[in-house]
């Protein structure tokens, strides 16, 4: 009987270690699985028009048929008034500087300002300046923000012989991903933001299910290559997962006289 018994927990102990193996190398072909396109299985064609697609047609947008902008941008702001903005505190006319030139300029501790319409997965494009007065050091230099659905932050700063935090840094996702490259033009000249950014996702008890993601272009140059948003950007503590639908494009008011300008704003939903 104990020879029968102990043969069983010999066999037992055995499946259990190729069970184990077996689970293994399971988690390694998962890791390592080839990617295969059902598309492109079974026979393969043998004539050209075989593989040529005719329908869905793109439609046709004219990239600057808007005084620059593409035919099928919303332009939020093109120099002549605010009329897609109001303040971000209690959602009055703005209170911004705007200049002669076809810009605006940050209105000291008025606070922010943030777009009327509401936006998800967008294409962006903005020109912002730092002054060529430079006034403070380190994040009290010409400090502003672009905020996707007015949470995520896309920092804007002078960092021209003026070092700070990496993860703070101009084109920083800040507090979360330091930039590529530093690509700011001279201080006083203008510099041009190009984002790409797909929103999160959210299940119906709240729970994030998808993160955020982001491309930043910088004068030309890619910065944020499609990194994640973990989540909120904020000064102090971890970033937060609230869940949301759309929301505004904001401009920050730094409150310690960034005399920051925008100017060219426009944006395509994606």
């Amino acid at each position: 009987m104990r020879k029968v018994l102990l043969g069983v927990v010999l066999v037992l102990i055995a499946s259990c270690k190729q069970h184990s193996e077996v689970s293994e190398s399971d988690k390694v072909q998962s890791k390592d699985e080839v990617i295969v396109y059902q598309e492109y299985t079974g026979v393969e064609p043998t004539k050209p028009e075989e593989t040529e697609w005719y329908e869905p047609v793109p439609p046709t947008v004219a990239p600057y048929g808007q005084n620059g902008a593409p035919s099928d941008a919303i332009v939020l702001f093109d120099g002549s008034n605010f009329d897609e903005w109001m303040m971000e505190n209690d959602s009055t006319e703005v209170s911004w500087h705007l200049n002669d030139d076809g810009s605006m300029t940050v209105k000291d501790t008025v606070g922010d300002i943030r777009t009327k319409q509401n936006f998800g997965d967008v294409q962006l494009h903005l020109e912002w300046r730092s002054p060529a007065d430079i006034n403070g050091e380190g994040q009290s230099r010409a400090n502003s923000g672009v905020f996707l659905q007015g949470i995520y932050e896309v920092q804007v700063l002078d960092n021209n012989n003026n070092d700070t935090y990496v993860n703070g840094q101009v084109a920083s996702i800040y507090k979360q991903h330091v930039p590529l490259a530093k690509a700011s033009v001279p201080s006083g000249e203008w510099n041009t933001y190009d984002i790409v950014y797909h929103a999160p996702e959210f299940n119906d008890e709240g729970g994030k299910i998808k993160s955020a993601v982001i491309t930043v272009i910088h004068n030309g140059v890619l910065v944020q290559d499609h990194v994640e948003i973990k989540g909120t950007t904020p000064y102090e503590g971890w970033p937060k997962n609230p869940p949301h639908g759309k929301g505004p494009l904001r401009l920050q008011d730094h409150g310690d006289n960034s005399r920051v300008s925008y100017r060219n704003i426009w944006i395509r939903e994606l």
